[in-house]
């Protein structure tokens, strides 16, 4: 695999040196090789295969062959993807929240305001029509500092309004209700499908790949949760759950706050989640490589976000992919013109 050598050195320069001595004893751990073996082992994939130190642990990589490792989508294997085929143009469609929300109004499935850009009066009338708001921060990713908001739980509108005016610029949303089969496992947040859709030449969707992910500890979101790989012809869950940093190598058989079974479980109304993302999928066709999340309500799936950055390692994990093949085979059977090895 031939590197940008620009991109390689930008790689080198942001690394962690701590973080991967930390992944190094983790890979010791699981594998029982020496650190010198795991190491030079390392440098062979990164020079072959393009995978990162993540990749290493995260994929299992001391557990494959080189044929096998060469099915692997790597981190810059991943950032070719994206370049040949998102076009980042188009990428503030994704990166903005009100934007994305007004793109794909038709398939969000809830009401929503930018506080930021709201009068005082058009706020109340949201809250006046929804009794729990929730609030994302228009800057923020990840899942991180949003929140749910109970109306009732403040005294009189100008005292929750006044807290929102503090805090953040927020996008308010309706909250959604999620399935009961999908609450069953993890009540708490709207616990969404992640959808990898990708267009081919043609502007053919394809859904390549599904996780369901559930939430832990309370959250209101899914993020920092577990991920369980879904089949695509039945819709049950064909995993254990593996926590969100996959190199932790932390699997899940139970959701730990409930006791549910994660192996087996049916995804609620499957078909029309892979439907909605393949319809969706084809609004900005510039953008050929998506991860959509998707919460099930008793009505049917909504979409909750579109990642135009598509994180490549939570569908190749280890313990979810027991074949030992990474998604290198999918990706070019659809996009046969990709020069990413």
């Amino acid at each position: 695999m031939k590197l940008d050598p620009k991109y390689v050195l930008r790689v080198l320069r942001g690394m962690s040196y701590d973080k991967f001595s930390e992944v190094l004893d983790r890979t010791q751990k699981f594998s029982g090789m020496s650190k010198a073996a795991i190491t030079r082992d390392m440098i062979h994939c990164a020079r072959r295969f393009g995978a990162g130190y993540y990749d290493y642990v995260t994929f299992g990589f001391w557990d494959l062959t080189d044929a096998q490792r060469d099915t692997y989508l790597t981190r810059m294997r991943n950032k070719k993807l994206l370049t040949q085929l998102n076009d980042d143009s188009y990428y503030d469609v994704f990166d903005s929240k009100e934007k994305f929300n007004e793109m794909f109004r038709d398939y969000i499935g809830r009401d929503f305001i930018n506080f930021q850009n709201a009068t005082r009066e058009e706020v109340r009338a949201f809250t006046e029509k929804h009794d729990v708001l929730f609030c994302k921060p228009l800057d923020g990713s990840c899942g991180r500092g949003c929140m749910k908001k109970v109306v009732a739980d403040y005294p009189d509108f100008d005292t929750l309004y006044d807290e929102l005016e503090r805090d953040e610029s927020w996008l308010i949303e309706e909250v959604l209700e999620q399935h009961p089969d999908n609450a069953r496992v993890y009540p708490n947040a709207m616990n969404c499908c992640r959808v990898i859709t990708l267009l081919d030449a043609a502007g053919e969707p394809h859904v390549i790949f599904v996780t369901q992910k559930f939430g832990l500890d309370g959250r209101v979101v899914d993020n920092y949760g577990f991920g369980c790989r879904v089949d695509l012809e039945t819709g049950r869950i064909c995993s254990p759950g593996v926590s969100g940093d996959g190199s932790l190598g932390i699997v899940y058989e139970h959701h730990p706050m409930t006791g549910e079974k994660i192996e087996g479980h049916q995804v609620p109304m499957f078909k029309e989640v892979c439907e909605l993302a393949k319809s969706a999928a084809k609004l900005v066709p510039k953008v050929r490589y998506i991860g959509w999340d998707i919460g099930i309500t008793p009505d049917g799936p909504a979409i909750i976000e579109g990642n135009n950055y598509c994180a490549h390692d939570f569908w190749q994990l280890k313990a979810q992919t027991p074949e030992k093949t990474g998604m290198m085979p999918v990706l070019e059977s659809i996009c046969p013109e990709l020069r990413i090895r």
